[in-house]
């Protein structure tokens, strides 16, 4: 009886375990200072694989690899900003999490704002059509005749 609770325990216990091994990236640079630049540029990145996630949070190989790219350019005395592009010159712009502001990501970065605008427009159009039907005039006796006529079963 005591046999059948262990083994799922011992999974319960485990399964944080896999959560920070993510956490704990087993590669670091020497220099503290360095490594928090590499950290920072980690979130600003994309992993091409996960797609949602930056290659700081993610734990596919690409990630790693990423990762490794990232800290061997830092060590090498690359700035931030040549590390980024670094890597958009290989991967192009999709690995930048916030993509830069220009004319083929024009809709990317307005389309938010496009559709509020949308919807603010077509919820003012749906207020005043309410109105109006509100304020329809009541049928005449002619019209209720009528209606009553269309209504009434054969």
């Amino acid at each position: 009886m005591r046999h059948r609770f262990f083994l799922p325990l011992l999974f319960a216990l485990l399964l944080p375990l896999q959560a920070m091994a993510i956490a704990f990236d087993v590669e670091q640079l020497p220099d503290p200072t360095q490594e928090a630049r590499a950290r920072t540029l980690m979130r600003e990145l994309r992993c091409l694989v996960c797609q949602n996630q930056s290659i700081e949070d993610s734990n596919a190989t690409l990630a790693k690899d990423l990762r490794k790219i990232v800290r061997q350019r830092i060590e090498a005395g690359d700035s931030d900003a040549e590390v980024r592009q670094f890597l958009v010159d290989r991967y192009g712009e999709w690995v930048l999490m916030r993509p830069p502001f220009k004319l083929t990501t024009l809709l990317l970065w307005l389309g938010p704002v496009l559709l509020l605008a949308v919807g603010g427009i077509a919820l003012l159009i749906g207020i005043r059509r309410g109105k109006q039907v509100q304020q329809a005039q009541a049928l005449s006796p002619e019209e209720e005749a009528r209606i009553e006529a269309l209504t009434r079963d054969p």
